[in-house]
């Protein structure tokens, strides 16, 4: 049957179902849950921590909540047996009860047996006999002794102290034939989660604010999402990645953030395009970089746009520059001529031969050519307009040798050329745009 087809009739299927029946399966947690929301499959080798890393709003305290809960009545989708005894730890005994227990993703508010929580005996019971035990991480003494068959962490990333509490859980983690974890957490580049993350014991589960969106407030997704998405705040509170800087690297994001703005001024006296060509477009040859930057009356640069490409052809690469050129408006065109030169100034004649091509060449080694434009960063004269996220990920990657990846950091050549062209070249005023 068509998957249109069988979308059709669901409707009609689903009302000719009892309503006691349509709300079962409402509520029912494996027909509800996205993939990443349930546990990894096994494996040959069992796992034993599994790492929920999400954005916000994107369904971590839910997915914890419905583990434990799981576990607690013997689920047999998630467990063989009910694990008696479970951890609860928070970053504070209130984070514990206000979101893990009590919030509106918490397990009180899960359907199915009604569990009975004690505060002042910082307990949840079921009506099993099973019992989840609240731990706050400020007190990581709290945890010695206890024992447990299971633990959830909740928001591990902001823990002050995460390593002692985290430590004390794992040796908590004793009891049945298999001990779990399971951590929920939007990222931050600490260094427990960063062991985390490249921990080959440890199942990593990601999603993003955007994946749970039907449960989120519409004005929250216009909002915020609309505002921070692209950001470095919004890739990692949002899409729940890890954002780190490199310690070497001549950029660093914090300064970049500051210096964002949303929109360039409206006058701008130059605006330039700046094309690196790469050397062929065969498989695993470098990106096209292409990025475009103006510069205000007051001195100030704003890159504009970032439409590197990769693996493309020189025709296409040429019409991508051309156009964004067209587009802005703008007054120069910059290509780097070091490898295919004139076949690139060729290509662009070709197809536009009006747009008349400033060379650029390359004397020294691209970390030597950025350092000078990074200094115009840190003054405070160069600011972004809007998220340029993989260019960004370039910049504050790039030390004296190279890319972490081993890349080719083409984006932020094209940026080095743009922003040299405006603002490091000894040359005379140019003339103001529309004069």
């Amino acid at each position: 049957m068509r998957h249109s087809q069988a979308t059709g009739r669901l409707p009609a299927f689903l009302a000719s179902l009892p309503p006691a029946l349509v709300l079962t399966l409402a509520r029912d947690w494996l027909h509800c849950a996205r993939p990443d929301q349930l546990p990894p499959c096994e494996g040959r080798t069992p796992w034993t921590t599994w790492a929920v890393i999400g954005g916000r709003g994107s369904g971590k305290t839910r997915t914890g909540a419905e583990w434990v809960r799981a576990l607690a009545l013997g689920d047999p989708a998630f467990t063989a047996s009910p694990v008696g005894r479970i951890a609860l730890v928070g970053e504070t005994f209130a984070d514990v009860r206000d979101v893990m227990i009590e919030g509106p993703s918490g397990l009180l508010a899960l359907a199915g047996p009604r569990p009975v929580w004690s505060p002042s005996r910082r307990r949840v019971d079921y009506p099993n006999g099973a019992v989840a035990l609240a731990f706050s991480a400020e007190e990581p003494d709290s945890l010695r002794g206890p024992q447990f068959g299971a633990a959830w962490s909740d928001e591990l990333a902001k823990w002050r102290q995460a390593e002692a509490a985290y430590d004390m859980i794992q040796f908590g983690l004793r009891l049945g034939a298999r001990p779990r974890s399971l951590v929920t957490t939007t990222p931050r580049p600490t260094a427990l989660i960063r062991r985390l993350l490249t921990d080959p014991s440890v199942v990593v589960s990601r999603s993003r604010t955007a994946d749970n969106a039907m449960n989120l407030a519409p004005s929250f997704l216009e909002g915020i999402v609309g505002r921070y998405a692209g950001t470095r705040l919004g890739r990692q509170e949002l899409d729940g990645e890890l954002i780190e800087d490199r310690p070497d690297a001549l950029w660093n994001r914090a300064g970049i953030e500051a210096a964002r703005v949303a929109r360039a001024p409206d006058a701008l006296r130059r605006i330039v395009v700046a094309v690196d060509p790469p050397a062929s477009s065969r498989a695993g040859a470098d990106a096209c970089g292409i990025v475009a930057a103006g510069l205000s009356d007051s001195g100030h640069a704003y890159v504009l746009a970032d439409a590197t490409l990769s693996r493309a052809t020189p025709q296409v690469w040429a019409l991508a520059a051309l156009t964004l050129y067209h587009r802005l408006e703008a007054d120069a065109l910059v290509v780097e001529v070091n490898q295919g030169g004139e076949m690139a100034s060729a290509v662009i004649a070709q197809i536009d031969p009006a747009v008349p091509v400033t060379p650029v060449r390359a004397s020294r080694g691209k970390y030597l050519r950025a350092e000078p434009v990074s200094v115009l960063y840190a003054r405070g004269l160069v600011h972004h307009v809007g998220a340029l996220a993989a260019l960004e990920d370039e910049l504050c990657d790039l030390g004296p040798d190279g890319l972490s990846t081993g890349a080719s950091p083409d984006r932020l050549d094209a940026l080095v050329w743009a922003l040299t062209h405006l603002m490091l070249r000894a040359r005379a005023e140019p003339r103001i745009r529309g004069l």
